[in-house]
């Protein structure tokens, strides 16, 4: 069974750049297409990014596309989310989770299984 592990989260103000990681336990890690995801206090959890099996394709919200890129390591087990260009409004804790299924860029959480514990990003103006 696969375990994830966030990291990189922070305290930033608008224009910063942060870089999150998702690193994996775990031999089948490679297997799995990933997502990120992140969580306002009291919204709901919303798909930020994801990426395929060996990072041949990537997806991203509207919301962060142009700002964010994702990238994944197999090698490492580690999925990295670099976040340029950030905003307030990017402020939630971020979580990172597995799914077999096809992504796109409109994914929802209930498609993904494994989630980490989060790691908390806060943007100041």
């Amino acid at each position: 069974q696969v375990q994830l592990q966030e990291s990189g989260g922070g305290l930033g103000r608008t224009g910063d750049s942060l870089t999150l990681a998702c690193t994996a336990s775990g031999r089948t890690f490679g297997t799995y297409n990933v997502g990120w995801f992140r969580q306002a206090p009291g919204k709901e959890r919303d798909f930020v990014s994801g990426i395929t099996t060996v990072g041949t394709r990537t997806y991203y919200s509207s919301t962060v596309k142009g700002r964010f890129t994702i990238s994944r390591d197999n090698t490492e087990n580690t999925v990295y989310l670099q976040m340029n260009s950030l905003k307030p409004e990017d402020t939630a804790v971020y979580y990172c989770a597995l799914t077999n299924r096809l992504l796109s860029d409109y994914a929802t959480p209930t498609d993904f299984h494994s989630w980490g514990q989060g790691t908390q990003v806060t943007v100041s103006s």
